[in-house]
């Protein structure tokens, strides 16, 4: 069996990766599958945090938050994540693996609050940590959150779980001929118009060197391919 080239990772979920097929929601079958695809590299002594996002919750209520105020629609959005959070929790209690919630709001009778020393001890110790509520502040996307926590965790690999499997030419689904790259650097990625990351998360990994890469959740083996070295999705360098 090849051997991990990473020794900590950052996994970044979108809260859609865990609908599945269902319009909103959390799909069981979908989750299990995440949380096996998860313990396929911890098995082999990876260390794993994961940024969850909460759109598949808050997709449910969206119509109702039409005009709402953006900074409490946020903290909405923050407590989707946490819920989602706990049912990644549970899945992974379900396999064997032993994780950790953390978030960056106050919810203490079903998460721990977010603090760093104690989340590096935790993967250290093996266990998956998971954060729920972003940043803790309206106005930034879970995917600024996922490269934030990346890097006080001093992983060596972000890593965006989508549902393409790497960064394309063109829409893959729009235009077959489109080509995946491999590598790109940060340059060339902002020079084609790439859409990797939001901005805000884009220029943070950048300008502090973390890489980033984008590979498929539900392509069976795609993080353990990843993990170990081959050819899987795409990485973003300096």
């Amino acid at each position: 069996m090849a051997a991990p080239v990473y020794k900590r990772i950052l996994l970044k979920l979108s809260g859609e990766a865990l609908m599945g097929n269902d319009s909103y929601g959390i799909n069981r079958e979908t989750i299990i599958g995440i949380v096996n695809e998860v313990k396929s590299i911890t098995d082999m002594g990876v260390q794993v945090a994961i940024v969850i996002g909460g759109g598949n919750i808050f997709r449910g209520v969206a119509p109702g938050a039409a005009g709402m105020d953006r900074a409490t629609a946020d903290y909405m959005g923050m407590l989707a994540t946490v819920m989602n959070a706990l049912a990644l929790q549970d899945a992974f209690r379900g396999v064997g693996v032993v994780s950790r919630v953390q978030s960056a709001l106050t919810v203490e009778q079903v998460a721990e609050p977010y603090i760093r020393g104690k989340a590096i001890r935790h993967l250290e110790e093996g266990k998956v940590v998971i954060f729920g509520a972003g940043t803790g502040n309206p106005f930034f996307t879970t995917d600024t959150a996922a490269a934030l926590r990346g890097m006080e965790m001093n992983a060596e690999v972000v890593i965006k779980a989508t549902k393409v499997d790497g960064v394309y030419t063109d829409d893959p689904v729009r235009n077959p001929s489109a080509s995946r790259y491999q590598t790109l650097t940060f340059d060339e990625a902002i020079q084609k118009n790439l859409k990797v990351m939001d901005a805000t998360a884009f220029t943070l990994c950048r300008d502090h060197g973390m890489t980033l890469a984008v590979l498929g959740i539900f392509n069976p083996g795609a993080l353990h391919r990843f993990v170990t070295g081959q050819d899987e999705g795409t990485i973003v360098r300096c």
